[in-house]
Parts: structure tokens; C-alpha cells; sequence
């Protein structure tokens, strides 16, 4: 009994799990010089797959923490990510019945408006608190880098949906 309550905790945990490892992970240093400045919003990439597939693994209060945990380790303005992250459950849960009844290629379209608005609000957030405008190119290539990596790790959690969580 005991071990069977373990297993579905550690199943429900799944998805914020892999979200904060995918925090960590866009943050670790790389030998490429001026990649952290850019590095791939991979936690973002989590949140919308999951706000769309599995959203009561994913509640509010979980993606406002993942969004704080995303500003300390990115040096960001505490709250901008919380903030975008929220916005984007907020967004995608209102449409997830479009997403699931149509083809990848509609979701990684939805996922560029989501990631295309959420950089470009992190961005004027992080210029408009350090009174400082931010290089739009570098978040651009952000931006890129984020929707480039996207089937890769939508099919991972597609996967991991498979493997570890069993449907409702």
C-alpha cells in the first residue's frame, strides 16, 4: 500500500520534476562563449506541454514556483518568469481542447506565439527594471534556439507521458 502511494506521488511530481531540471539544465555553463546570455528557455517549453497534456500535474502555485526558480537561477527580475509562465498556463489551458485535437505542427505553431510573446514580455520586463534596453537580437536568438529545440523535447515528454504517468 505504502509503495503504491509512493509510486503515484513520484508520477504526479513528474512533470514538475522535469521542469525544474530543465530549468537547471538551460542555465548550466557551456564552453560556447555568450551562450548563457541565450541559452534556450527550456523550462517554458515544459510548462506548455504540460499546461496543455497534463495540467492537474501542473497547478498554478507549481508554475509560479518553476517561474521563480527560472528568474534566481537566470538572473532575471524575480517575478518575470513566474509571471510569463502563469500567463502561459493561463493561456493554454484556456485552448487545450484545440491543442489535443490537432497535429503536432498546430501545437509547435502555438508554441511559437507563446514563446515569441512570453521572450518579448521578459524581455521589456528585465530593460524596464534595470532601466537598461536589453539587445533584442540576443533574445531573438533566444526565441530561435527555444523553438528549434521544441520537437525534440516535446517528443521527451511525450515519452515520459507514456512511461510514467498513466491517463485519467
Amino acid at each position: 500500500m505504502l509503495w503504491s502511494r509512493l509510486d503515484l506521488v513520484a508520477r504526479s511530481l513528474t512533470p514538475m520534476a522535469i521542469t525544474l531540471l530543465l530549468a537547471v539544465i538551460s542555465v548550466l555553463p557551456m564552453q560556447i562563449p555568450s551562450f548563457g546570455a541565450v541559452s534556450p528557455v527550456l523550462s517554458l517549453m515544459a510548462v506548455y506541454y504540460w499546461s496543455i497534456f497534463r495540467p492537474d500535474l501542473m497547478p498554478s502555485v507549481a508554475v509560479f514556483g518553476a517561474g521563480l526558480f527560472q528568474d534566481i537561477l537566470s538572473g532575471t527580475p524575480l517575478g518575470a518568469f513566474a509571471l510569463v509562465f502563469l500567463l502561459v498556463r493561463l493561456t493554454v489551458v484556456s485552448r487545450r481542447r484545440f491543442f489535443i485535437g490537432n497535429s503536432f505542427v498546430v501545437m509547435w505553431w502555438g508554441f511559437m506565439l507563446v514563446a515569441v510573446g512570453s521572450q518579448a514580455l521578459v524581455w521589456e520586463i528585465t530593460s524596464l527594471l534595470s532601466m537598461t534596453l536589453i539587445s533584442p537580437s540576443g533574445v531573438a536568438f533566444q526565441v530561435f534556439l527555444t523553438l528549434s529545440l521544441f520537437p525534440c523535447f516535446a517528443w521527451l515528454f511525450f515519452r515520459a507521458q507514456q512511461a510514467f504517468l498513466r491517463q485519467s
